[in-house]
């Protein structure tokens, strides 16, 4: 499995691209960081992180794209950015018949570090371990996208055995036969019955 992770901003669009299955060692592709300068116009500015990501799926054809799911923030100024910036990934995605999964960060902080509450110095330490690398990547952008996708990696099947489930339950069953009409007034046909027999004498 091949999975583009997005960490997705105004400013700075992080992506990183991990390639592997569940239980076995993962192999990091490509990291890197979508930037657009804070002075530009909005629409500029998301059309400079469209172009980025589009690069991204060009040059790696991901199986899956990841994006994190935007939450509430004190900051509405900063989460309208976030919000708009996720929007033009799985637009990039969804536009050329990618899925795209949704993660909390505190959904990735927990598959990753085993802490939902990890910070962004143990999230950069843990996917420097997992995918073997000689540093943390830079900015910690690159690296919560790293982890967005070796947190996919991880929850797909479950997720998927999960909506089989799901599915196999919501499939319609196959209608009852109907039991035969009785004629009102019509006696019960008896059955018959059998003689026990006692012991032989």
């Amino acid at each position: 499995m091949r999975v583009l992770g997005i960490d997705p901003g105004l400013t700075r669009c992080g992506v990183g691209v991990v390639e592997g299955v569940a239980g076995r060692p993962l192999t990091m592709l490509g990291v890197g960081v979508v930037r657009t300068p804070a002075d530009a116009e909005l629409g500029d500015r998301l059309v400079a992180v469209e172009r980025g990501i589009e690069a991204w799926l060009d040059e790696y054809a991901p199986g899956c794209v990841a994006v994190e799911r935007v939450f509430a923030q004190h900051n509405v100024r900063t989460v309208m950015g976030t919000a708009q910036a996720s929007a033009v990934a799985m637009l990039c995605a969804a536009r050329r018949g990618i899925p795209v999964a949704l993660h909390t960060p505190s959904e990735v902080k927990a598959a990753v570090t085993g802490s939902g509450r990890a910070d962004k110095a143990q999230v950069g330490a843990m996917v420097t371990r997992l995918l073997r690398l000689d540093a943390p990547p830079k900015p910690a952008d690159a690296a919560d996208a790293l982890a967005l996708a070796i947190c996919h990696i991880w929850r797909a099947p479950a997720q998927n055995r999960l909506q089989q489930a799901v599915a196999a339950h919501r499939a319609p069953t196959a209608p009852r036969k109907p039991a035969t009409p009785r004629t009102p007034g019509a006696a019960a046909t008896p059955r018959t019955s059998r003689t026990l027999k006692g012991p032989a004498a």
